[in-house]
């Protein structure tokens, strides 16, 4: 490979040189990295269209010295499920870390899918109580597929039960996941059937309204909420919120401008700013979220632009060692 060589990954590539467990630490990383504030994360742009329901986003970071600055560029489309298309497309570019020239152009789906997905594992693997595990997951699309094969990485699934508005999509995500898991799969009939009982929640919508509620809970429950990304969505109703013994964020000031949840609680003054927990710094064991079995936690992401940087690198250098 030269200096003038530039890397152009489909996303079927970037699905196929970043596997599950790979995905997993790179995410690890990243937010570990924010734990210990090593990292260049500048504030994210998210921008509502005028014209439909579609959100612009864009994000820029930089995890290490010796990887280079990384960009998305992208949007939402919240019509692409009805036609089960992904909701987020985008496009990343990587940088040089010692000249800044163009270093890869990566598929931002792929990336975004598998590194929103592998940050929640992460989150898991820290908050939620371990051993085995039934998982509630609200959403049949995309992302909440790929919550639940990540999920799996981190935990002993027992079972699914599985919660989507319609009942032929949700149906069809739990025959996926049964035949790919090897769990038993169950598409519930309600939001509320999904959740009761489940030790570990993993919410995956675009709701404007929420589709988990504190009275469902079980104790020791584990909320993972990552479609709450804008002051208008909320996945998860102010008792959920109440009942956390944590709310953990992957970042609080980015959290507190964009999470809808959060936005709310801090306006209303059910939450103090500073009682918003990073993420990294749990990883880190500068913070504490959970400290009995009982607790109740609840973790929202918005989604950050380090995670895509420690996504994009992770897919280049595996590239390069494939010698692409």
């Amino acid at each position: 490979m030269t200096d003038d060589d530039v890397l152009f990954l489909s996303g079927a590539e970037v699905t196929r040189l970043l596997g599950a467990d790979a995905a997993i630490a790179s995410q690890r990383t990243a937010f570990t990295a924010l734990g210990t504030g090593e990292a260049d994360l500048p504030g994210k742009i998210m921008e509502p269209s005028r014209f439909d329901d579609s959100v612009v986003f864009a994000y820029v970071s930089r995890l290490s010295e010796d990887t280079g600055a990384v960009a998305k560029f992208g949007s939402v489309n919240p019509g692409n499920a009805a036609a089960g298309l992904p909701t987020v497309h985008a496009v990343v570019t990587a940088l040089d870390p010692a000249t800044g020239r163009l270093a890869a152009v990566l598929d931002g789906t792929a990336v975004t899918t598998l590194r929103t997905a592998a940050g929640s594992a992460v989150a898991v693997d820290a908050l939620a109580v371990p051993g085995r595990t039934e998982l509630a997951l609200l959403g049949s699309g995309t992302q909440a597929l790929a919550h639940a094969r990540m999920i799996a990485r981190v935990r002993e699934l027992t079972a699914v039960r599985l919660w989507s508005p319609d009942p032929h999509r949700r149906a069809a995500a739990a025959g996926t996941l049964a035949r790919e898991l090897g769990v038993p799969v169950r598409a519930a009939d309600s939001a509320e059937e999904a959740v009761t009982g489940a030790s570990v929640v993993a919410a995956c919508t675009l709701s404007t309204t929420p589709v988990v509620r504190g009275a469902w809970l079980a104790p020791g429950c584990t909320v993972v909420s990552v479609g709450s990304f804008e002051p208008t969505r909320r996945e998860v109703d102010t008792d959920v919120v109440r009942r956390a013994a944590a709310v953990v964020v992957d970042d609080p000031g980015t959290a507190a401008g964009h999470a809808g949840p959060i936005v709310d609680a801090l306006r209303d003054g059910l939450l103090d700013p500073d009682a918003l927990v990073p993420l990294g710094e749990v990883l880190t064991g500068h913070r504490t979220a959970r400290t009995t079995p009982q607790d109740v936690l609840y973790y929202n992401s918005v989604g950050l632009g380090i995670q895509d940087a420690a996504a994009a690198w992770a897919v280049i250098r595996a590239a390069r060692e494939a010698g692409a």
